[in-house]
């Protein structure tokens, strides 16, 4: 996994590109400090996924993402940031970004949190999933409602996969998979299916064995 850091701070690219040379399949291509250098960088070295701070030396790091976006970037894009807001969170969801993770997380934090986005999911720090599904106030809907089918539903949405990949993960049709999704939501308050996986990750059901991360 080829990646670039997008951050002001040189600590904290330095402490980055040491943490992130703990995982031999992870290659730090390059940094930049600014939205004009990420851009650039974005453009030139082809990364797998950036790694972008929000708030960058006056920018936004919302403005890179969605000019790379426009500009036809097909790399993932993982925020890195001290916002626990949930519009800042909001945002970043609406912009299709692949991670949000804390700078409060451990090193072994992040790496997970990257392996999983590597293997095409969507990996949501647990600190913000807490704090959104207390605003939602939908943290208290239980999942004794749940059917054992569509609890193993709605552990794979909790992992970022789409209804094709549901399907096949379970044997089932994307019909079935799609009928599953519908009651999950009726039966535990939740908007769409991004609520969903943000249930299962805040509760703890989505787990990962060796091989999926």
């Amino acid at each position: 996994m080829k990646i670039i850091i997008v951050d002001d701070h040189p600590l904290v690219r330095q402490g980055l590109t040491s943490v992130l040379s703990l995982d031999e399949t992870i290659e730090v291509l390059g940094e930049a400090t600014n939205c004009k250098e990420a851009l650039h960088l974005i453009y030139t070295a082809q990364p797998d996924l950036a790694l972008v701070d929000l708030r960058i030396a006056g920018e936004s790091g919302f403005d890179i993402i969605k000019e790379s976006i426009r500009q036809g970037a097909t790399c993932k894009f993982v925020i890195l940031t001290s916002s626990t807001e949930e519009d800042d969170f909001t945002r970043a969801k609406e912009l299709g970004v692949h991670g949000y993770i804390l700078k409060e997380a451990l090193p072994e934090e992040l790496i997970h949190g990257l392996r999983v986005i590597s293997k095409g999911r969507k990996y949501y720090d647990p600190g913000v999933l807490d704090l959104v599904m207390q605003n939602e106030n939908i943290a208290d809907t239980h999942i004794e409602q749940l059917t054992p089918k569509e609890k193993e539903v709605i552990i794979e949405l909790g992992k970022g996969l789409s209804n094709k990949d549901i399907s096949k993960t379970l044997f089932i049709t994307e019909y079935t998979v799609k009928k599953h999704v519908s009651q999950i939501l009726a039966k535990l308050g939740l908007v769409d299916r991004t609520q969903a996986a943000l249930y299962a990750n805040s509760k703890g059901l989505v787990t990962y064995s060796v091989n999926e991360i």
